[in-house]
């Protein structure tokens, strides 16, 4: 992983093909097992939005508004991420999770890219998704194990 104070990236190895981690990533229930409960659609333009507990400290209020900004299936999904209009981060970012097979798995990268350094929240957002990105690979290779019993 390696990071600079706008963007997060992670580059992860699953043993899951691509096709059961794609659908991992684009299933709304199986999203809201790794990520948070939400109401996606793969389809561009699709607004939506996460929700979990608020991170004060952060700026964020508990809703992420989100949006289908494209996908190549089974291979690239972009959304963008938002703060909600009244958060204190305005926070108005891209994540791409790209799947690359390799041998029997998938190499899973993930780029946040969009947070603002001078901004107080953004950069506290920006330390606390550096480690919650982290683990989003093993929660999704996890369900999809799980998926497979």
């Amino acid at each position: 992983m390696t990071d600079d104070v706008r963007t997060i990236q992670v580059d992860e190895f699953l043993p899951h093909p691509p096709e059961k981690v794609w659908h991992a990533l684009t299933d709304s229930g199986l999203m809201a097992r790794w990520l948070m409960p939400n109401d996606f659609r793969l389809e561009v333009g699709h607004k939506f939005t996460f929700r979990t507990d608020p991170i004060p400290a952060a700026g964020f209020g508990g809703v992420g508004h989100s949006e289908v900004l494209g996908y190549d299936e089974g291979k690239m999904l972009r959304i963008a991420w938002r703060a909600a209009p009244d958060d204190l981060s305005g926070l108005d970012s891209t994540v791409t999770f790209t799947l690359e097979p390799e041998g029997t798995g998938t190499r899973l990268f993930i780029e946040h890219d969009g947070f603002d350094p001078d901004n107080p929240y953004q950069a506290a957002a920006h330390r606390m998704m550096s480690t919650g990105w982290r683990g989003v690979a093993h929660r999704i290779a996890e369900i999809i194990a799980a998926e497979d019993t």
